[in-house]
């Protein structure tokens, strides 16, 4: 069996090692750390959990032993796709190079750039980042990355799913043609594939595993749930959250429970404190310090349960993680290897549960096809029951109850006031007397038809109407059917419209221009 011993590394990362409690190196290990040490670009291919962090670090840190870093130079850069997983290859740094004089720097958001930029401008010899603020850096003119000689480029799955594919590419291009590329990944998307055949010269492929495999030391379960009601499902998942947490018992130590969206894990985490259980949230809309505080409150057990999004599915190191739950099957295949592939992990038991619904059909046939293996359905707990609350129909808002009373109120009011209004019109026309109507025989003089029309008896609404239709029809505005259409404006012109509104001179010349010819209405 091969040792670490036989691998060729430096004595001073032989004895951090040790120190470090391990003698033999996993399968990746051993196949990738020999010819990194030869200077050969290396791509490695195995799953979650199988030490691919140590299978660079340790080379790195023999290659780089002789040497000293140069202002702004760095001579290793090591890309990440999170904060937490380029925090965790800092802190393996600082575990296997501590008996030497190397220096690192970590660029990750989140912390501020007067405290890197000073670590920057002492010189480093290893330069751990995520690629954006990487580039932050470099546009702002504080780093130089000519005299680069080892980059590694960590999770390159991930950094595909993040979309910072097109920033691994610059950041490849800025380096120097003759480094050498240490490029590790769990599966082998085509585009990965691309990027390897472009930026990689011949390189050593150490595949240990046939990609998106699962380990055997997990021991997987679909639950399905079919909710009353489809707009309750979330809640019913809740429920059957609890249900599985509480059935495992003791044997569940801690566990991570994987949401799909940021939001959802806020949720659940609250809920699951509600009831009683020890949890709290992680994902990427928290400051990195309340981050970084959740992660080692896990690591060392005073957090039992992480409700994390994606960010915690990848390359984070917490190697005693009894269960993984998914509460939502992911969006992507790939990620459910990397999320139940963070149980189970050095040698260790673990179990895996996935809580489905029935719109999660297509999310699991992908699964299913990716892993090449049916996922084992899982009875419900004994004894579980959805809730009257998740099997009624969603309690409304606050603001639509409030938004609702105050519309219903208005309109009650505005009914209240027109109800008066209408029973005084009706008992005014109750209490008119009746008038009988004379038909004169003359036209009614001047003065009698400049009475005020308050003085005349009001219309009822239906009168009212009949008379402005009669008016439209007579005017010609429905369709042309008046009796007698009126052309222009008839004989009622105004004055001011006949008059004539030409300059003198403008006239004058028009007079001179016209033809001498008497008409009817020169002499009128």
């Amino acid at each position: 069996m091969t040792k670490f011993s036989d691998l060729n590394l430096n004595p001073k990362v032989l004895k951090a090692i040790e120190e470090a409690g391990y003698e033999t190196p996993t399968p990746i290990q051993a196949g990738a750390i020999p010819p990194a040490l030869e200077g050969k670009d290396v791509l490695g291919i195995a799953q979650t959990g199988t030490g691919k962090t140590a299978s660079f670090t340790l080379p790195m840190i023999t290659l780089l032993a002789r040497g000293r870093a140069r202002a702004r130079m760095p001579r290793s850069l090591v890309l990440c796709p999170t904060r937490e997983l380029a925090a965790q290859v800092a802190e393996n740094f600082d575990i296997y190079a501590k008996h030497t004089k190397l220096t690192k720097a970590l660029l990750i958001g989140g912390v501020s750039f007067g405290e890197q930029d000073k670590l920057i401008d002492k010189g480093v010899d290893v330069l751990i980042a995520t690629p954006g603020r990487l580039l932050d850096h470099f546009e702002r003119g504080k780093l130089i990355l000519t005299d680069v000689k080892v980059m590694v480029v960590d999770e390159a799955d991930r950094m595909l799913d993040m979309g910072f594919i097109p920033d691994i590419e610059r950041i490849f291009q800025l380096t120097p043609f003759t480094r050498q590329t240490l490029f590790f990944s769990a599966t082998m998307a085509p585009e990965i594939e691309r990027i390897t055949n472009t930026f990689l010269h011949a390189p050593e492929r150490i595949e240990v595993a046939r990609q998106a495999t699962t380990s055997e030391n997990i021991t997987q379960r679909l639950i399905e749930v079919t909710p009353a009601r489809r707009d309750q499902t979330a809640k019913a998942k809740r429920e059957l959250l609890r249900a599985l947490i509480t059935q495992e018992g003791e044997t569940c130590t801690n566990a991570i429970v994987f949401c799909n969206r940021k939001v959802d894990v806020d949720i659940v985490a609250k809920s699951l404190k509600t009831h009683g259980f020890n949890a709290a949230p992680i994902h990427g809309d928290l400051d990195q310090s309340q981050r970084m505080r959740t992660l080692d409150s896990f690591r060392d057990g005073s957090l039992q349960i992480l409700v994390a999004s994606d960010v915690a599915a990848r390359g984070l190191d917490i190697p005693a993680v009894s269960h993984v739950f998914n509460f939502d099957l992911p969006n992507h295949a790939e990620d459910y290897v990397h999320r139940i592939g963070r149980t189970g992990r050095a040698g260790r038991k673990g179990a895996a549960f996935s809580i489905a619904s029935p719109s999660d059909a297509k999310y699991l046939e992908a699964i299913e096809n990716l892993v090449k293996q049916e996922i084992p359905r899982g009875e419900l707990p004994e004894g579980f029951e959805l809730s009257e609350g998740a099997k009624s129909a969603p309690r409304k808002r606050d603001d639509d109850r409030k938004s609702s009373r105050s519309r219903g109120g208005r309109s009650r009011d505005r009914d209240r006031d027109r109800a008066p209004r209408e029973d005084n019109r009706a008992t005014s026309r109750a209490e008119e007397p009746k008038t009988e109507t004379v038909v004169a025989e003359a036209p009614a003089p001047a003065a009698e038809e400049a009475k005020p029309a308050a003085a005349a008896p009001r219309e009822d609404r239906g009168d009212r109407r009949s008379r402005d239709q009669n008016r439209n029809d007579r005017s010609g505005r429905n369709g042309g059917r008046g009796d007698k259409p009126v052309v222009g404006m008839g004989d009622h012109v105004p004055d001011f419209l006949t008059r004539s509104f030409r300059t003198t001179k403008a006239k004058d010349k028009a007079e001179d221009n016209a033809p001498e010819v008497e008409t009817e209405a020169d002499e009128s």
